[in-house]
């Protein structure tokens, strides 16, 4: 896919990896949609990208800890853009980012399935009808390899909780709605895929977590851009990748009876079952 003109929305994208994408696809003509919590960091990638001679990103500030917000930022990409070419889910928050203690999110959630997640799924289905009308196009949701099953009499992990459980059910979630939204798109022109872009890379994220970084953002960036704008992947919807390699994830992703109850949970979590 030729980026140039086509209008990317990353979340996530004023740090680590998200931010090495934004500038990448702004470089290359692209006009990006940026989101952060932090307006001066915002404000230090647009400096950035029109140093580098970049297409200026309009920048979204949202804290996506709260649902209000988040439909609050998806709200305003719908109302002020007339296209949407690929939407990035990126941000997330890492297994000890702000302490190993367990923390809910604004609205009484477990705080990793709230940002990495919930956010996630509720601007993907907001921003659907802009990414079918301007078709074909791509949802990139941004996972890990760091996966655990969900266990539907405990989700918001009440009990026995850990970071690392939470942070890996949070990616195990968005895996299983890109399978599940894949299903839902079929025939529209609309793909939906996820992937784990590199291990352990240089971020803000991995460093909280007292990790030594193994790989750059420039190697999880090229395999998040290969699936934005890669020809060989142009019709594969559904899929989870490795890097650049297709891959599997855990068994519950495949379980369509799981899904549908995290649909379900979703949807009634994010008040959009009401219609709302």
């Amino acid at each position: 896919m030729e980026m140039r003109d086509k209008t990317v929305f990353i979340t996530g994208s004023t740090d680590g990896v998200g931010r090495h994408v934004a500038k990448r696809l702004a470089i290359g003509g692209a006009s990006v949609l940026v989101h952060g919590r932090d307006k001066a960091r915002g404000a230090s990638l647009i400096e950035e990208i029109r140093r580098a001679g970049g297409r200026e990103p309009i920048f979204y500030p949202a804290d996506l800890s709260s649902l209000a917000e988040t439909r609050t930022l998806g709200e305003a990409v719908l109302a002020n853009h007339k296209r949407l070419d690929v939407f990035i889910s990126n941000a997330g928050i890492g297994s000890q980012n702000e302490g190993p203690a367990r923390q809910t999110s604004r609205d009484g959630y477990e705080l990793r399935f709230a940002v990495n997640y919930l956010a996630g799924f509720l601007l993907a289905r907001l921003l659907l009808p802009l990414l079918k009308a301007s078709a074909p196009s791509r949802i990139v949701n941004v996972a890990s390899l760091g996966q655990h099953p969900i266990d539907f009499d405990d989700v918001m992990i009440t009990k026995n909780y850990s970071g690392s459980r939470a942070y890996a059910q949070s990616k195990l979630a968005q895996i299983m709605f890109t399978i599940d939204l894949a299903q839902e798109l079929k025939g529209s022109g609309v793909t939906a895929n996820s992937l784990h872009p590199a291990t352990y890379m240089n971020t803000t994220m991995v460093r909280a977590g007292g990790i030594t970084p193994i790989s750059t953002v420039e190697q999880g960036g090229e395999a998040i851009l290969h699936l934005v704008s890669g020809d060989d992947v142009a019709d594969e919807s559904g899929l989870f990748f490795n890097g650049m390699n297709e891959a599997r994830a855990n068994p519950q992703a495949y379980d369509a009876l799981a899904r549908g109850r995290l649909r379900a949970l979703s949807l009634e979590l994010t008040g959009l079952d009401a219609g709302h």
